[in-house]
């Protein structure tokens, strides 16, 4: 297989890590993730992360804290999931980086975006955590953000289900599921897959985007092959494969 992509931005939720347990770490789904990340980067493909921190905290859980406090908890949790990440790619014999946009050098570097393109130079895995840094932007916004910040070819979401439908399919069996999206779409829509704030940036950048299901087997090798799976959001400016780079 070849990849499509020469820079990749993944997102990954923080529940997805968690597993069927829903709580926490599981070293199975990790291990899965890995394996494929792992196969990415020895096709030359650059890889940076964004993970969410879900399977730790999500908003502010039925309490009524704070919610600048909560959400700064939830960007302690993403600092866990990235960490636990870089242990387990680094097992693997592939340097990694995390970088965080909250300050904690005792335990990581700052995120800093030339800093980042240094590592992609080298052959490093960046996994970026933290979120943007600041209260009320959810982790898809950062996502969003770090993509067009290191100009990645596509920003890949991979979720639990296999794209993006019109209602839930777990509630509604007749469920519509989209091949093709606008971000236009996804905004006026309402739809899940991302939140506005994230979709006005990529739309803004013309950043393409590619929700996935992450369960699927080798999901993420086939969604940075170019495969058709799940569901694709552009705009009519700018055409999926229009941003793609073949590795050299």
């Amino acid at each position: 297989m070849q990849p499509k992509y020469k820079r990749i931005l993944l997102k990954l939720s923080g529940e997805a890590l968690a597993g069927e347990q829903h709580f926490g770490l599981n070293e199975q789904v990790i291990s899965r993730v890995v394996d494929q990340l792992v196969a990415v980067h020895e096709m030359g493909v650059e890889i940076a992360l964004v993970i969410g921190g879900g399977n730790f905290w999500r908003g502010r859980q039925g309490t009524n804290m704070d919610r600048a406090t909560a959400d700064q908890m939830g960007m302690l949790a993403t600092v866990m999931n990235a960490l636990a990440m870089m242990d387990a790619i680094e097992k693997r014999g592939i340097p990694t980086r995390v970088q965080t946009a909250l300050n904690m050098i005792s335990v990581a570097e700052p995120y800093v975006l030339r800093k980042a393109l240094h590592h992609f130079e080298k052959g490093r895995i960046v996994i970026m955590a933290c979120g943007t840094g600041n209260p009320y932007c959810s982790t898809d916004t950062a996502a969003a953000q770090r993509a067009c910040e290191i100009n990645a070819d596509v920003l890949l979401m991979a979720k639990n289900i296999d794209g993006i439908y019109d209602s839930d399919p777990k509630v509604n069996p007749h469920a519509k599921k989209y091949a093709v999206l606008s971000y236009v779409d996804v905004i006026s829509k309402g739809l899940k897959a991302m939140d506005s704030t994230a979709a006005t940036m990529c739309m803004d950048n013309h950043m393409p985007v590619l929700c996935f299901a992450l369960d699927e087997e080798d999901s993420i090798v086939r969604a940075v092959c170019g495969e058709k799976m799940g569901t694709i959001i552009t705009d009519g400016e700018t055409a999926f494969a229009d941003r793609s780079a073949s590795c050299v």
